[in-house]
């Protein structure tokens, strides 16, 4: 896993940016409600006045405000407030605005002052405001909100020893200050009583109240405040879109990124592999991790930067602004996510494993589909389109039977997510409406809170969108973790060392012997040769007799299990792979042709090779009458893998490919065995004549093409069992004269 990890750190500095943008997108989305909250309480019911601080009182009205605030508190006050009267210099341009300037002074509260400030004067004057109301409304024998009568008991006074035209108000101001905050105090906690929000309320109705009397346009002042917080909303949701689009873009070009990186080390990790790591990971298995796995990885990056980052932040943030707004209902959210992540524990347990067992049965699907397109004319040869069906039907099955098993379970989960938060809503509008019933909280609050809720779930939602991708990405990131681990059999030594100058290409074995990983026995033992520069050396023998593995350990495809093999006296191991092959011109036993052209798949040998180049070697190779029969002769397209070719043009280009090299050192690995025999007899003499310094090995069948070679070698069971030329085999070796002898009329043996 932190084989897979690592490449995240290439792009930390795009994520650290994406995470600031998922803070800020959540912030703004968490400040929604509140504005919703706003323009409910405050723009509807409050009639858009935030604070009971007024921004307009009239002097008579302050005075009696006053009576029920500390001097001190009074100044403090009064430095944010101006008085205005007739002799002020705006009195004319201001009586417009507030007409009751004609028949008295009015306080008018400074535009510059801060929310912190208006807090700080509401805490001060609300008190004051209501207490002050409520004896002005006794004085008037119009109390709506208090029983004048308990007001009189709680003051122990009975209004009929008041004096006439005496009233209560007039008792109270003389009474001395401690007194009438101690009344101050009591009467608002009469209010409180009732809800804790009654007595803001009360005030903000108070405040409303003396704007009418000043002649203050309020429904103006209603307007504009719901306006400005509409403005707001839309303002904050057009930032929070352009977030969202900064997350996407960073998130997706992120993902692409680590994808790429992680795609391209893994196929760069494949070249490098040995044989003995081909052997370990199936080819299907290997495209798989490439393709599928890589996606998954990519899927998941995608989902971690955008969803995973920001449930939390939109989770806890979303947590914190609810028990803000209400602190008794918080229990409400805990059952419904105690819920949540019972089921998503349930959920993961049970859809780890099958995660599992799906990639492996991608893997099985994939190599069955693999076989029967690379296979198919063998398939239709053999009439064998039924039994490839129901074999690709079993695997098919299968695995649609884990997908299904896999998005049954994850079906049940939306459902029940959706019944946890409809459940969840039911309750908090059962419960907020007693409270706001009971005046604890009011209706844009209650509001707020349940679109908090919802964002508190979704964002377990978006934690469970992760939980079903996960498990998955998390098998993949094991399975190419596998690939990147796997450290090849054959590597370069620490400090190589050169081929001597001038290179001549002697290659020698000693008491070579090789087993595969894992097996038991040799393929190859004891073999010892020379093969000098100039000469041909050829091997013959049965079927897995070891033939193609001795000429495959030349350029190191496997490394030797004992012995050695030296090239101009230097061990083939202490030199690096490139320098080493790069000596070498090599035709594999199962020939491979590119998507391309021609003259690609012969400059893949040289990609810096001239035309007269690829020419010679075409036609050494007896592919120059093919190509130039084909009317965009070197430009000719060639299908994947050669489809479109036959298999004796595929050889001979693959033939002239090797020699485009123009190497010191040829391999032909059976590399004839499409040809017939009077083309191969003219490649081989071409061969003779164009290869005359190189070292020449063939692995060949038949006799005919071995014939003449300096040297060839009779293998047996990975041993060798005769050595030397043609004339002398047949005179020494069993095996060779009777490979001969089916092959060859008696009169060509002589």
């Amino acid at each position: 896993m932190m084989r897979v990890l690592k490449y995240v750190k290439t792009h930390i500095f795009f994520i650290l940016i994406a995470i600031g943008l998922l803070f800020a997108q959540a912030n703004l989305e968490l400040s929604l409600p509140d504005y919703m909250s706003d323009i409910v309480d405050k723009g509807i019911q409050q009639g858009g006045i935030e604070y009971a601080v007024p921004i307009a009182i009239r002097q008579s009205k302050m005075e009696n405000i006053f009576v029920f605030v500390a001097p001190e508190n009074q100044t403090k006050v009064l430095s944010d407030y101006r008085l205005v009267t007739e002799n002020s210099s705006d009195y004319q341009e201001l009586t417009d605005s507030y007409p009751i300037l004609q028949n008295e002074s009015i306080y008018l509260l400074n535009e510059n002052v801060k929310k912190k400030t208006l807090e700080e004067y509401e805490g001060i004057l609300i008190n004051a405001i209501v207490t002050s109301t409520v004896f002005e409304q006794i004085a008037t024998n119009n109390s709506q909100v208090v029983n004048a009568t308990e007001i009189y008991e709680m003051l122990g006074i009975d209004p009929s020893t008041l004096p006439p035209g005496t009233s209560l108000f007039d008792v109270v101001k003389t009474l001395p200050l401690e007194q009438r905050l101690l009344i101050s105090s009591a009467i608002a906690n009469k209010f409180k009583e009732t809800g804790e929000m009654m007595l803001k309320q009360v005030a903000i109705f108070v405040v409303r109240a003396e704007y009418e009397i000043i002649g203050i346009d309020t429904d103006k002042i209603q307007l504009m405040y719901i306006l400005k917080a509409g403005a707001l909303m839309l303002g904050v949701t057009l930032l929070s879109v352009l977030c969202v689009i900064g997350v996407g873009y960073i998130a997706s070009k992120t993902s692409a990124g680590i994808a790429r990186n992680i795609r391209s080390d893994l196929f760069e990790k494949v070249e490098n592999f040995s044989r003995s790591e081909f052997d370990t990971f199936s080819t299907a298995s290997l495209i798989t991790r490439s393709t599928n796995d890589v996606t998954q990885i990519q899927t998941v990056t995608f989902m971690i930067i955008r969803m995973v980052f920001y449930a939390p932040i939109l989770g806890v943030g979303a947590i914190i602004h609810a028990l803000a707004k209400s602190k008794n209902m918080w229990w409400l959210i805990g059952v419904a996510v105690a819920l949540l992540m019972i089921l998503i524990i349930i959920i993961f347990l049970v859809a780890v494993p099958k995660f599992k067992l799906l990639q492996k049965l991608t893997d099985r699907i994939n190599r069955v589909a693999r076989e029967n397109l690379s296979g198919i004319l063998v398939i239709r040869a053999f009439n064998r389109e039924k039994y490839e069906e129901k074999r690709f039907d079993v695997e098919n099955r299968d695995l649609t039977a884990v997908s299904l098993f896999v998005n049954r379970l994850l079906v049940i989960l939306m459902p029940f997510m959706m019944l946890v938060m409809n459940g969840m809503m039911i309750s908090i509008i059962w419960i907020g409406a007693h409270q706001v019933s009971d005046g604890a909280m009011q209706v844009g609050d209650m509001m707020a809170f349940m679109q908090y809720a919802m964002q508190i779930v979704i964002s377990f939602l978006m934690l469970t969108m992760m939980f079903i991708i996960l498990p998955r990405a998390v098998v993949s990131a094991k399975r190419i973790n596998e690939v990147l681990i796997t450290e090849p059999r054959i590597e370069d030594p620490e400090q190589p060392k050169k081929f001597p100058e001038p290179f001549q290409g002697k290659v020698e074995f000693s008491n070579v012997c090789f087993r595969y990983p894992g097996a038991k026995k040799c393929a190859v033992e004891n073999v010892t040769f020379t093969a000098n520069p100039g000469e041909t050396v050829a091997f013959i023998g049965p079927t897995g007799s070891g033939k193609s593995t001795i000429v495959n350990l030349i350029p190191r495809f496997y490394d030797v299990t004992e012995g050695t093999i030296k090239i101009d006296g230097i061990d083939i191991r202490e030199v690096t792979q490139h320098d080493l092959r790069d000596k070498i011109g090599f035709v594999p036993q199962k020939t491979t042709l590119f998507s391309g052209t021609i003259e690609s798949n012969l400059r893949f040998a040289d990609e810096n090779a001239t035309e007269e180049t690829l020419y010679e070697a075409l036609e050494i190779a007896q592919a120059i009458d093919f190509v130039k029969s084909k009317p965009k002769g070197l430009k000719t397209e060639i299908a994947q893998k050669g489809a479109n070719v036959s298999g004796g043009q595929k050889q001979r280009l693959a033939i002239a490919r090797a020699l485009v090299k123009r190497a010191p050192i040829y391999i032909f690995d059976d590399s004839f065995s499409a040809l017939d025999f009077k083309t191969e007899s003219r490649l081989r003499k071409a061969l003779r004549e164009k290869t005359g310094k190189s070292t020449v090995f063939l692995v060949s069948q038949r006799i005919s093409t071995i014939k003449n070679s300096d040297l060839i070698i009779v293998l047996d069971g990975g041993k060798i069992i005769g050595k030397g030329t043609h004339e002398e085999l047949m005179e020494t070796c069993e095996m060779y004269r009777s490979i001969a002898t089916s092959q060859l009329e008696l009169e060509e043996l002589k």
